[in-house]
């Protein structure tokens, strides 16, 4: 039932359009959308990143990642120290040279559409300016986030 109920306001959400980034935001938007898609494997129960490195193995073949179940969290793999790892994870492929999606993005929702709903929502409470698959340094042919696009991050609470 929440599930529907979910994907009924998403849906209406989408056909009014978003009039501003500004208007999506953690609490209202994003943690709903993650405790139904994403909180079975990053929840409570899930690891904090550092244990999940030190384990890493055992925690991916019980498919488990780190936790990210607060705001606080989250903001880890966004913002810093893991820059870009959540949208490295969730792009649909549209930003990455191969055309590959992230290993994350089918969890996004049952069918492409409603991934692609998902997609944008994150994407516009990050930021669409500021959604970039960058890293904090420099690794391989990919540079570093720059201090502007760190900026461009929306994340409103």
């Amino acid at each position: 039932m929440y599930r529907i109920l979910l994907m009924i306001a998403a849906l209406l959400t989408a056909a009014c359009g978003l009039s501003a980034a500004d208007d999506v935001t953690y609490r209202k938007h994003i943690q709903p959308l993650f405790e139904d898609q994403c909180a079975s494997c990053h929840g409570a129960d899930a690891p904090y990143f550092g244990e999940f490195v030190e384990k890493k193995d055992k925690y991916i073949a019980a498919e488990i990642g780190p936790r990210m179940d607060t705001y606080a969290d989250l903001i880890f793999f966004i913002g810093w120290p893991d820059t870009g790892a959540v949208m490295r994870r969730l792009d649909d492929g549209a930003y990455t040279a191969d055309g590959k999606p992230g290993n994350m993005y089918e969890h996004l929702g049952a069918d492409r559409a409603e991934r692609q709903m998902n997609l944008k929502l994150f994407k516009a409470w990050i930021g669409e300016d500021a959604w970039t698959l960058k890293r904090w340094n420099a690794r391989g042919g990919v540079p570093g986030v720059t201090k502007d696009e760190i900026s461009k991050m929306k994340l409103k609470p």
